[in-house]
């Protein structure tokens, strides 16, 4: 698992490939259509209850049903499935999406918060889930606009 999970998130190591495969990308490993759904869902079950999400949560619009599906999308083609988000969307553009929010070290960790929490409840693997966590906090760290 080790070599695969290296493989899988760049790492450099003799005989692995640079790139991920379909077979291995993320998406694939951690289920597919249907853990990368229950992981959206999971977060935003999380961030509406834990008291530790409740400024993250206060700053979206209720109901979550249309976020929560836009947020599936992403995590599809982000995690190497399907590009759902891009089909109907196109670019992402996170950072420009998120602009209108102030977007600080708290509400960061705020997020971190329920994503790992969703990723340890839906992702089985602990390498991959660190992993995974990893590429997560970096993107959430991109996203500090305050």
């Amino acid at each position: 698992m080790k070599k695969l999970f290296d493989a899988i998130f760049n790492k450099s190591q003799p005989n692995s490939k640079p790139h991920p495969t379909p077979a291995t990308t993320p998406y694939e490993l951690i289920g597919g259509e249907a853990a990368t759904r229950r992981l959206a869902n999971r977060f935003y079950d999380i961030m509406s209850t834990a008291p530790e999400a409740a400024e993250l949560y206060a700053i979206h619009p209720l109901p979550l049903d249309a976020i929560r599906q836009k947020f599936f999308e992403f995590l599809s083609g982000w995690l190497g499935g399907p590009s759902l988000f891009e089909e109907k969307y196109g670019h992402p553009r996170l950072r420009m999406r998120h602009m209108p929010f102030a977007v600080d070290q708290q509400m960061r960790d705020q997020w971190m918060f329920c994503m790992d929490n969703a990723l340890a409840e839906v992702v089985e693997d602990k390498l991959l889930r660190q992993g995974l966590s990893h590429s997560l906090a970096q993107l959430a760290s991109h996203m500090i606009n305050r």
